[in-house]
């Protein structure tokens, strides 16, 4: 049975529908976020970073991160989307960045150095951000949990 091993909470700013948690070191990033991003999928995987499409033009999303020792289970509730992918994080460290907010000011520790990792991702939330973007900046109304775990 997996183990978890941290949990991290940060807000991460939403911006063009769009965001990301790209490695720490952006020199071993081959293209840097917002360069091929997808509008419309959920979760994108690609070298160094995970692209997240959201329900919400402009807001400050709510983002757990979650470092297990082996996969672990699907965290309880409902969740408007469920995602799976796998990130080459050189550096060990991730950081949230907005489509043109840019990087945010906090690390995400996934380990002490090189790894691959897997992640699953669950959002919920969706449909009240969309809405309330509609009128005004919000925050808090998306919620996101990454679990991410060593890709055997």
């Amino acid at each position: 049975m997996a183990s978890l091993i941290r949990r991290q909470e940060c807000p991460v700013n939403v911006d063009h529908n769009g965001w990301a948690l790209q490695d720490f070191d952006d020199t071993q990033v081959p293209v840097l976020f917002p360069e091929g991003f997808e509008g419309g999928t959920f979760l994108t995987g690609h070298p160094g970073r995970l692209d997240f499409y959201s329900a919400g033009h402009t807001h400050t999303a709510s983002l757990t991160v979650e470092i297990w020792d082996g996969e672990p289970a699907v965290p309880a509730g409902e969740w408007d989307e469920e995602a799976l992918a796998i990130i080459v994080c050189s550096s060990g460290k991730l950081r949230a960045r907005g489509m043109a907010a840019g990087p945010m000011p906090e690390a995400i520790e996934l380990s002490d150095g090189p790894g691959v990792w897997a992640v699953r991702v669950v959002c919920t939330g969706r449909d009240a951000v969309f809405a309330q973007t509609q009128q005004g900046v919000v925050h808090g109304a998306e919620r996101y949990i990454a679990q991410f775990w060593p890709n055997a």
